[in-house]
């Protein structure tokens, strides 16, 4: 099963468009390599209101939100993770507005740091956030007319979630499944069996629609998610081949791998490789001196 991504998004910056009903989605002004268009913050409800990852701290976006809001009230400020694409604007959202904002918890690496090692994700770390609720896998939060499900999906993030929107079939995936790129797992930060047994857990839903943190929905969820799931198993092969082949840095095998990607994802993608030989490590298919580590030298296990 091959992986058909789909590129074509109108950000629609400075407004609010409805992508669902009772459900609305505000893109940031934040274009990047990784962030593709923008961040996507999601406005669930009527009267009473929900936001779903509020995003950069961005003043335009701040005010888009607020008149996409129009003076409603809102009860609730969602995080999916606490990347500086997502999370920083709760702080100030809730001044505005007095809501109550829930996540899984403060930014954590999915591993902790080995002797030497330097994160090189902390730059898009939000560190100061602290949600007022923590949010355990399941838990069902009502609102006016909606009710939203924390469905923990750990992976690209230590404390990444993903919120379904009870009774309609709809996901918000975050960063986690997108339907222009795959997603970035780049230890410490994220962890690639963490990854894949979340997809897993994904798969097994039965969501019609997943509205993703960047770009447009994901309109087949399960049939995009095995996809996922291939491309990845794919790359974990792609991986050993080289190694078998007498790569033996990481450095080698993203030459080869990913000659035909943008070179400003080359760093990304050794992360990801990376996340892949911690998993082969695990399970004993490649063999390094020590732990993994960006820098290693690896064999054939």
């Amino acid at each position: 099963m091959t992986l058909e991504l789909e590129t074509r998004f109108d950000p629609a910056y400075g407004q609010a468009v409805t992508v669902a009903p009772h459900v609305l989605r505000v893109t940031a002004r934040n274009p990047s390599p990784f962030t593709f268009h923008g961040t996507n913050s999601y406005l669930v409800g009527r009267e009473t209101l929900a936001v779903i990852d509020p995003g950069p701290d961005d003043d335009a976006h701040l005010e888009t939100l607020l008149a996409a809001i129009g003076g409603r009230p809102v009860s609730h400020i969602f995080v999916s993770h606490t990347h500086r694409d997502h999370s920083p604007l709760a702080a100030r959202l809730k001044a505005r507005t007095g809501a109550t904002v829930l996540a899984e918890g403060p930014h954590r690496p999915a591993r902790a740091l080995r002797i030497g090692e330097i994160n090189p994700l902390d730059a898009s770390a939000d560190t100061a956030f602290v949600p007022d609720v923590a949010l355990a896998d399941g838990i069902l939060t009502h609102g006016d007319g909606w009710a939203i499900r924390t469905v923990l999906t750990p992976g690209h993030a230590a404390n990444h979630a993903a919120f379904a929107l009870e009774g309609t079939g709809i996901l918000f995936s975050a960063d986690h499944v997108m339907a222009w790129a795959t997603s970035i797992v780049a230890p410490p930060d994220g962890a690639m069996a963490d990854y894949m047994e979340s997809l897993d857990r994904l798969i097994e839903r039965d969501d019609r629609l997943l509205l993703p943190g960047h770009g447009g929905p994901v309109v087949a969820p399960r049939k995009f998610m095995r996809g996922l799931k291939t491309h990845r198993k794919m790359r974990e092969r792609a991986i050993l081949e080289r190694i078998r082949d007498g790569d033996r840095t990481i450095k080698d095998m993203v030459a080869a791998i990913y000659r035909d990607t943008d070179p400003r994802l080359h760093g990304a993608a050794g992360l990801s490789v990376l996340a892949h030989l911690e998993d082969l490590v695990a399970r004993g298919l490649v063999a390094t001196a020590g732990d993994p580590a960006i820098d290693g030298i690896f064999e054939p296990g």
